[in-house]
C-alpha cells in the first residue's frame, strides 16, 4: 500500500508573515484560502504583481516598518505607531525625524553594540577553552 502525502498548508496569516506583507492588504482570495508550501515557494520566487506592489508601496506590517525605520517593534509602539504604514508614510516619518524616532534609533544602536560585545566575548571564551 502506498500512502499519498497531503501537501503541507498554512493559514494566510502565516503565509503573509513569511512573505513580509500586511495580511489585510492582500487580495481576498489570498486571505480566505490556505496556502501550500509549493504555492508559498512560487510566491517567493516569482511574485505576482499584487505582491510586488505590496512590497514596494505597502502598507507594510510592523516588523517591516520597524526595520525600515531602524527601530524595534516595541520602539514603534512607544512612538505611537500601531498601524501598518505605507512606504510614503515611512519616508515622511524619516523626513520629519521626530524626537521619539531619534531616541528609539539610539536605543537600537546601543542594543546592537551590546549584542556584538557579548558575541565577541563568547567567541573569546570559546577560543580559550582547551
Amino acid at each position: 500500500m502506498t500512502s499519498q502525502k497531503t501537501p503541507q498548508t498554512m493559514k494566510p496569516a502565516t503565509a503573509a508573515k513569511k512573505l513580509n506583507v500586511y495580511l489585510q492588504a492582500t487580495p481576498a482570495e489570498f486571505q480566505e484560502g490556505v496556502v501550500s508550501r509549493d504555492e508559498l515557494n512560487t510566491l517567493q520566487t516569482s511574485p505576482p504583481e499584487w505582491l510586488r506592489e505590496l512590497r514596494r508601496n505597502g502598507p507594510h506590517p510592523r516588523q517591516v516598518v520597524a526595520a525600515k525605520l531602524g527601530v524595534s517593534i516595541g520602539g514603534l509602539a512607544r512612538g505611537g505607531v500601531t498601524e501598518a504604514l505605507t512606504t510614503e508614510q515611512i519616508e515622511a516619518l524619516k523626513a520629519d525625524d521626530p524626537e521619539w524616532l531619534q531616541q528609539e534609533r539610539a536605543t537600537q544602536a546601543e542594543v546592537r553594540k551590546e549584542t556584538a560585545r557579548i558575541k565577541e566575548k563568547e567567541a573569546d571564551r570559546r577560543q580559550r577553552r582547551p
